[in-house]
């Protein structure tokens, strides 16, 4: 029996087992130690920003970077409806609640054009406050998400920022590598969140990190990742922390990936290029291309299926679960899902054809062209039997 095609799994081929030795050899293995600022810096440099903060992991990143944005309890935040649900945990820890707007078709992120609309048409602006007419709520921030590796329109998002009352967080978590206009996303707004779980384009065991440019925003959110324990040798602490740092063996692993990176990044671009020809080929499918101003990480090769070719894709995913071939859904949007069902939904129309049509294909750094014709063959036979 062929061995089974994962969706998405770690690729350590570097340096990952000497970083380890060299914690482990020093003892330093807990949540302090020179791999967590050495990862922190290697990353900030990589992307083109001049801070990162390590976290424990992406939400946690996203939370913290909410806080510091002046998101408060009662507050909203604007977020895409198709999106993994950590987005909207994120804001829900803050006390705030956030408000659900529909994808745009090309890219599958957030609609910029909807979310113009919805400020300009629910909300007012009330002094230093934009306020939705609806809920009587603030207004605080607006949390894009760079989907499956393609970048988010940004400059109308900029625009409203500069324009508005608001801050502009970027969940960057699926995206390290995407290029928006030439420029690696991550802090093109206020800030910009990761995510080093273990099917990302890198991994450091878990893990996620805040990106900005900011100083004065880097040195508040490692202060609150810190459990907020002011300098000195006392344990003082002048208001609620979080204990949201990063290991320094998890550190080693993230420094030892940030190496490779280049390469599983052209590894991914090069498992989407042959998907896409083969797709093509096949017919009936329409993958999730770039934009003409962005250049995609391509987290995942994911691609639309008509049912009429495929049938249900509920189906087809447990067939090719079945026979080895680790096939997804795309994100459940959040405005469906029974813990946010309450939250406001603006104009959603293209997220739930996306979810109903939508899956991603094994896309593993490490995947072989063999690898890659198995699912394909498997797309071609779910096809034929028709």
């Amino acid at each position: 029996m062929s061995q089974p095609i994962p969706n998405a799994v770690p690729c350590l081929r570097g340096n990952e087992w000497l970083y380890l030795k060299e914690c482990l050899d020093s003892n330093w293995v807990s949540s302090v130690g020179p791999f967590v600022e050495r990862f922190e810096r290697a990353l900030a440099s990589w992307v083109g920003v001049r801070h990162g903060v390590a976290t424990v992991n992406g939400t946690a990143a996203l939370h913290v970077a909410l806080l510091v944005a002046g998101v408060e309890s009662g507050d909203e935040v604007i977020v895409p409806t198709l999106t993994f649900a950590a987005t909207a945990n994120a804001v829900r820890y803050c006390g705030a609640v956030p408000v659900f707007v529909d994808s745009e078709p090309r890219t599958w992120t957030v609609d910029p054009q909807k979310v113009t609309d919805f400020l300009a048409r629910e909300c007012d602006v009330r002094g230093d406050r934009v306020v939705n007419r609806a809920t009587g709520r603030r207004v605080r921030a607006i949390l894009p998400v760079h989907l499956y590796g393609h970048p988010v329109d940004l400059d109308p998002f900029l625009e409203l920022a500069a324009r508005l009352p608001l801050a502009l967080v970027e969940d960057s978590a699926e995206a390290l590598g995407a290029l928006y206009k030439g420029r690696r996303v991550g802090a093109h707004g206020l800030a910009g969140c990761l995510s080093f779980n273990g099917n990302k384009v890198i991994t450091s065991g878990g893990g996620g990190m805040i990106l900005t440019n900011d100083e004065a925003f880097a040195r508040r959110a490692h202060h609150l990742t810190q459990q907020a324990r002011e300098p000195g040798p006392e344990w003082i602490h002048r208001e609620v922390g979080f204990n949201y740092r990063l290991t320094n063996i998890q550190a080693a692993i993230g420094v030892a990936q940030v190496e490779q990176l280049e390469g599983f990044l052209a590894s991914k671009r090069e498992t989407a290029r042959a998907y896409h020809a083969a797709l093509a080929a096949l017919g009936g499918a329409e993958p999730l291309r770039e934009a003409p101003w962005a250049s995609s990480s391509f987290w995942m090769s994911s691609t639309l299926l008509e049912p009429a070719d495929y049938g249900d894709i509920r189906v087809l995913i447990a067939r090719g679960n079945a026979a080895g071939i680790q096939l997804r859904p795309l994100w459940h949007p959040l405005h469906r899902q029974p813990a946010f069902a309450a939250h406001q939904a603006y104009r959603i129309e293209v997220a739930d054809h996306l979810y109903a049509r939508g899956i991603s294909l094994p896309c593993s750094v490490g995947i072989t062209a063999e690898e890659r014709e198995r699912v394909i063959a498997f797309l071609a036979g779910a096809r034929d039997h028709r």
